[in-house]
């Protein structure tokens, strides 16, 4: 997986540009699925040609019982925090956050704990 993105990076001239997505992997993320959801995102990016998205992951996010945990982070944007995350909610946040930049409000942190 990580030698098929390193394939798929290209030099970027302006990192202000670049559409970042955290994926919490510490062991509680890992357990609750993190692993095909990060891999699913990285999927997503190399299929439509997304060369301005990154996909990176980070230690514990401190919200065990929302893992998966993503956060999507677009320049000039406020951060969006999406939890309870599935390879099918993927392919959506996907389609519509970082293609169309309509972020998908029923997967954030917002919509659960309401």
């Amino acid at each position: 997986l990580r030698d098929a993105a390193k394939a798929n990076m290209t030099t970027r001239d302006d990192s202000s540009e670049v559409i970042r997505i955290v994926v919490g992997m510490a062991t509680c993320g890992i357990a609750a699925g993190a692993r095909p959801v990060m891999a699913k995102f990285v999927e997503e990016a190399g299929k439509r040609g997304l060369n301005n998205v990154t996909v990176a992951q980070t230690g514990c996010t401190g919200m065990c019982r929302f893992e998966p945990i993503a956060e999507v982070l677009v320049p000039g944007k406020e951060k969006v925090t999406y939890v309870q995350l599935t390879e099918e909610k993927v392919a959506k946040i996907v389609a519509d956050h970082i293609v169309n930049g309509v972020p998908v409000t029923e997967y954030t942190i917002g919509a659960v704990t309401e």
